[in-house]
């Protein structure tokens, strides 16, 4: 992948993640970065292939947090530090939410959680203790994921709100036992 093209990607990736898809204006991207217009067509073609290169490298930030979670043995600190240094790719992942009802964001957003939530689920699972079956942990897992992408936001992705975050979401499973 060319540096320039990976200024236009690394840009609208921020962009669409901090402000939602009406950010994703070729000339407000060009003016942000400095570089002309024509750069975005000779990369790109046309919107629709540009977005398709932010899902793709969604989704190969994916995996980068997946092996990084496969490596975390706790959530405090290790997993909730991966989270803050992913910070963007949490609010791009929170877009993808908001806009499911176009297919090519929900599959990306699928293929996103089949990529992440596994390792995510063996942390939690193995931090909470808690005497529940694997199914009962995913269905408190998702409905516990569902309302994290809904409270977060640029200013709340810190080490202590997610450890807070955290630290609600146990209690409130351990009265599932």
């Amino acid at each position: 992948m060319g540096n320039t093209r990976n200024i236009w990607i690394i840009t609208g990736y921020e962009m669409l993640a901090l402000q939602g898809e009406n950010a994703l204006k070729i000339e407000m991207l060009a003016k942000k970065i400095g570089i002309s217009k024509s750069s975005f067509y000779h990369h790109f073609a046309d919107m629709q292939l540009f977005v398709e290169a932010l899902l793709n490298y969604h989704l190969e930030q994916s995996k980068v947090i997946a092996e990084k979670e496969r490596l975390a043995q706790t959530i405090q600190p290790e997993l909730i530090e991966i989270l803050v240094e992913h910070k963007i790719d949490l609010l791009f992942n929170r877009q993808l939410r908001f806009n499911q009802q176009k297919n090519e964001f929900r599959e990306t957003l699928e293929k996103s959680n089949q990529i992440i939530g596994n390792e995510f689920v063996r942390i939690w699972a193995t931090d909470l203790q808690l005497n529940l079956s694997v199914k009962q942990l995913e269905s408190i897992f998702e409905l516990a994921l569902e309302n994290f992408f809904l409270q977060i936001n640029p200013e709340n992705i810190t080490f202590e709100w997610i450890s807070n975050y955290f630290e609600n979401l146990k209690r409130i499973a351990k009265n599932f036992e």
